[in-house]
């Protein structure tokens, strides 16, 4: 969400940014929350001016008692009667006036940086930097679903007789590979300064519209019924909220931490062959990282977030590249954004595997996480976010990067210790 007083300032940069976005439906809130704004201020300054002319007046009403003056007590009292009266219209005016500019300042994207290419949809991001030598090896490579298969590591039709389909049993030295990703990222990202933390698995509506935009809201979220709870569709949703209502000392920042969840995403729509087994399911786990820093500061730890992704899976064999988002793929409360895609030797092409986001101020102006500098100055921190690995989809990129002709899989110097020491995994059949 941008400043209010930006969008009154520079109501043109606003509507300019929204096109830069190809969201042009969005154009008339602008002039809606300009026209709505005055209209809030000035039943602001009706209500201000009816408390100060009915507190004046009931200071009267004392000494006209106690100098016998009944009469004229009773006629200010009937007068601060229809101020009251008045000041509780204005008041209810006042409040909706203001909920309706909050509501539709929520709807009007950030203002993104200039860096970012212009274009309509993700067909118009833009190729970065290529991160080893990608490799297509002289042997067919099965779908990743059959890789797993013939290390009994995967039951997709029992996992849809008990939840339906989106859904999965890892088993074996599959579930283990699983586990020893997450735990090596873990380790990865604590020797890197990160504090370790496990949040909260549910948060409440206030959490969820303050860091996501209401489109993202409805296409991701379950909502536990009868509760005023999410299941979260990413630990960057609670790590955030763990700063809600906060007044943060300038001197402590950043604050830098990385998370483990299992992450529950509704994931709607209809899906190509690329994106079944586990590419695009409903339940997944999770390492994240995320920052909140001063404004000055966010730019750099953009850049340090996207390579400790690239870091990460370079330390595992795993060729990777970087693509930065154009407008309009980013999502409106993001500022930059780039993916990190893995190299499918399978298909010969690079496919997602990480996401990292600079959101400005935008998270922080919504929950209110604020900063107090030396001169007890406050203003709104910066948050940024950033996948470190999402193994079901990783496991794809691991899996065909690391297959041999015989069917066993190799395994990386850096994730031996969380293997029993394993070199390679060999299939059961």
């Amino acid at each position: 969400m941008i400043d209010i007083k930006f969008l009154r300032e520079n109501p043109d940069v606003v509507k300019e940014n929204i096109k830069k976005k190809f969201q042009d439906k969005k154009l008339p809130l602008v002039d809606e929350v300009i026209e709505l704004d005055a209209k809030s201020r000035a039943a602001k300054q009706e209500a201000d001016d009816l408390r100060a002319k009915r507190n004046q007046l009931s200071k009267q009403i004392g000494g006209l008692m106690k100098d016998g003056k009944k009469d004229e007590a009773e006629a200010v009292k009937a007068q601060v009667a229809e101020f009251a009266e008045r000041l509780a219209e204005v008041e209810e005016l006042e409040m909706t006036y203001a909920e309706q500019v909050q509501k539709n300042m929520m709807m009007i994207p950030n203002i993104i940086d200039p860096s970012v290419p212009i274009g309509e949809d993700d067909s118009c991001n833009v190729e970065i930097e290529k991160f080893g030598e990608p490799v297509v090896p002289d042997f067919e490579i099965p779908y990743h679903t059959d890789i797993m298969s013939r290390f009994d590591g995967i039951d997709l039709d029992a996992a849809g007789k008990v939840a339906g389909n989106g859904f999965y049993y890892l088993m074996g030295d599959i579930a283990r590979l699983h586990s020893a990703v997450i735990s090596y990222a873990r380790d990865f990202m604590i020797e890197r300064g990160f504090t370790y933390c496990i949040p909260p698995f549910m948060i409440r509506s206030n959490v969820v519209t303050g860091v996501m935009s209401f489109e993202e809201m409805d296409a991701m979220m379950y909502k536990i019924e009868g509760e005023d709870l999410y299941l979260i569709g990413t630990s960057e949703h609670s790590m955030i909220g763990k700063f809600i209502d906060t007044i943060n000392e300038e001197e402590k920042l950043p604050y830098t931490l990385t998370s483990y969840s299992p992450c529950f995403r509704k994931e709607k729509g209809a899906h190509g062959i690329e994106e079944r087994g586990v590419y695009r399911i409903h339940q997944f786990e999770k390492q994240e990282m995320i920052v909140v820093c001063k404004p000055e500061d966010s730019m750099y730890w953009y850049e340090q977030l996207w390579k400790n992704t690239v870091d990460l899976f370079r330390s595992m064999d795993i060729p990777v590249r970087t693509l930065e988002c154009c407008s309009g793929d980013l999502a409106d409360l993001k500022v930059k954004s780039c993916d990190v895609e893995a190299w499918s030797p399978r298909q010969k092409k690079y496919f997602e595997v990480g996401s990292c986001s600079n959101l400005g101020d935008a998270q922080a102006r919504r929950l209110k996480i604020r900063v107090k500098d030396a001169e007890n100055n406050k203003y709104f921190a910066h948050t940024l976010n950033n996948t470190v690995v999402a193994p079901p989809r990783m496991l794809i990129a691991f899996l065909e990067n690391n297959l041999n002709a015989d069917g066993s899989v190799n395994i990386p110097t850096v994730l031996q210790p969380y293997m029993g020491g394993k070199s390679k995994i060999t299939p059961k059949n």
